[in-house]
């Protein structure tokens, strides 16, 4: 072979490389969407490139035919291949698409059967001939009315297809855009090339411009496929996302005139889109117990709905969003329906949990405070085995200074601390010697001092318990008085916290009335006399009046 006969072929050489390239690139994509049948395209298309050159550099005129039958072929798989990449890429909805494909079979089917028996009836090759015109000699043939009829043909099949990519124009993202026109140029240009010998044009002297139109677009098919990532960010088809979106939505116009509704909303309606679509809202979902027709009017809304299917309750979420035009005027509502049953049984089971954990924690907590109270009562029991003579001291003023305490209105979580610091009135005479604790006379100074000790005693031994601190207020100032003459820190009035107020009449009340070796019992009538007496001196006025009414009553 001459060095202008290889310089003649390196450009479809060249075109046949590059289609093997695009080939081997999309069978490594072959999972892709529509990227099986852009492999039998690109296929196609290097086979016939192929053949081409094969029937360029064979001399003798059989075998020329023979390589011009195989391009026929080749293109003819390639035919067959567009559309049914067109319509997988873009998704492309279409009706009895398995026999629109056996349909699409017959022509080409025609073909071969034309090609096999065209050595008999020229169906294809009328008059062939070899004519030298440059390097290598030419097949030449008159084309016949079928050759017409299978150009046009091809062209229709082509232009549908192409116009199914095209309609994937329309889409809001550039990339998908950009898919779009480089698919569309990379097929059409092969197809400008064909028909150019139809036409016996020639843009480049003793060329066929076919071979070099494929590598041309194959070419952007190549570059498409870096540059935009052809089969590695497919889009998919919007309305086959509308229809297989598990929330049930439908789509109204500005006279809230049904015009789309997915399949999941068909459903739970239990109707046709041909019994729907183009129907009034209102009439539509008239009985339909997610409240659609109440917000045909608003731009945006969102609520919850209940109700019962077979025997189960069934809850679904609203949201109602506007479709706004570039005047910015509502030109529809979008209405999805969102089931949120898993997730109201869910918040159903968490109350539930909630509540029986809240009823452990409350049962729990009344445990650990009746173990609490019986600790301490357990505490003034021991102190009054120390002190016999304050036997049944402890138990007798604390239910009389809670019942003090209840009729001044005071609230029972305070209530509670009360009922401690009262048991717990004197736990501070635990470290006062039993010398001076036991002593049946009167004390001396110093005895007086170490006995008048035990609040701030009591104090330092209860400060350090988390849940006793609140109870302080009576082991600590039951001994203040009101006209501030008591003891440990002088505390006068409304200083004195209110429970010690109320535990001091409360003890002096029930000191008098006992039998102490030191102390004769007084009558119920001494004590009071007493009390009222001391009303604004040792005793809040206030407090002292509340008691005495009780006493009155016989409460006390």
């Amino acid at each position: 072979m001459t060095s202008a006969q290889l310089a003649y072929l390196f450009p479809y050489v060249a075109s046949l490389t590059l289609s093997l390239g695009v080939l081997v690139y999309a069978y490594r994509q072959r999972h892709a969407q529509g990227a099986q049948a852009f492999v039998v395209y690109v296929g196609g298309q290097t086979l016939w490139v192929f053949g081409f050159i094969l029937e360029l550099v064979t001399p003798n005129l059989a075998l020329k035919i023979f390589w011009d039958g195989v391009q026929w072929v080749a293109g003819a798989a390639s035919l067959v291949a567009f559309p049914i990449f067109a319509v997988q890429y873009t998704e492309f909805r279409l009706k009895n698409s398995r026999q629109l494909f056996h349909f699409s079979l017959i022509v080409p089917s025609v073909l071969f059967f034309m090609l096999l028996t065209d050595f008999q009836y020229h169906w294809i090759y009328a008059r062939p001939e070899l004519i030298v015109s440059g390097p290598f000699s030419e097949l030449k043939y008159e084309f016949t009315a079928f050759v017409y009829f299978y150009a046009a043909y091809s062209y229709g099949m082509i232009l549908t297809a192409i116009l199914i990519v095209a309609q994937r124009f329309f889409r809001p993202h550039n990339l998908y855009r950009a898919q779009v026109v480089t698919i569309i140029l990379g097929f059409l240009v092969p197809v400008f090339g064909t028909i150019l010998p139809i036409l016996s044009v020639r843009l480049i002297p003793q060329r066929d411009p076919a071979p070099l139109t494929i590598g041309v677009g194959n070419l952007i098919i190549a570059w498409g496929l870096f540059r935009f990532r052809l089969f590695q960010v497919v889009p998919v088809g919007r309305d086959r996302v509308f229809e297989e979106m598990v929330d049930p939505v439908v789509i109204l116009d500005r006279g809230n005139t049904i015009v789309d509704i997915n399949r999941a909303m068909l459903d739970l309606l239990g109707r046709t889109a041909a019994d729907t679509v183009g129907q009034s809202a209102k009439l539509v979902f008239n009985d339909f117990p997610i409240p659609i027709k109440l917000f045909t009017d608003v731009s945006h809304a969102r609520t919850e709905a209940h109700f019962q299917v077979e025997s189960k309750m069934v809850h679904y979420e609203l949201s109602v969003w506007p479709l706004i035009d570039h005047n910015h005027q509502i030109t529809g509502r979008v209405y999805v329906c969102h089931d949120i049953t898993a997730m109201k049984e869910l918040e159903g089971d968490l109350r539930k949990l909630n509540l029986a954990l809240e009823q452990r924690v409350q049962l729990r907590t009344r445990e650990l405070a009746e173990a609490y109270d019986t600790t301490l009562e357990g505490w003034a029991r021991t102190l009054e085995l120390k002190d016999r003579e304050t036997e049944g001291h402890s138990r007798r003023v604390t239910e009389t200074t809670l019942k003090v305490a209840r009729a001044l209105k005071i609230p029972e979580d305070e209530i509670i601390h009360i009922h401690r610091g009262a048991l717990l009135h004197d736990i501070g005479k635990m470290a006062i010697p039993d010398e001076i604790l036991h002593k049946t006379g009167p004390f001396t100074a110093e005895e007086r001092a170490v006995m008048q000790k035990h609040p701030e005693i009591a104090y330092e031994l209860l400060r350090q318990i988390p849940y006793l601190f609140k109870a302080l207020d009576i082991p600590y100032c039951h001994h203040e008085r009101w006209d501030g003459s008591g003891y440990p820190r002088g505390l006068k009035g409304r200083a004195i916290p209110l429970a010690a107020r109320i535990f001091a009449v409360v003890d002096v009340w029930d000191a008098v009335q006992s039998d102490r070796p030191y102390n004769q019992r007084w009558s119920k009538e001494n004590t009071v006399a007493y009390l009222k007496e001391q009303a604004g001196i040792l005793f809040d006025p206030y407090v002292l009046d509340v008691f005495l009414r009780l006493v009155e009553r016989g409460e006390i």
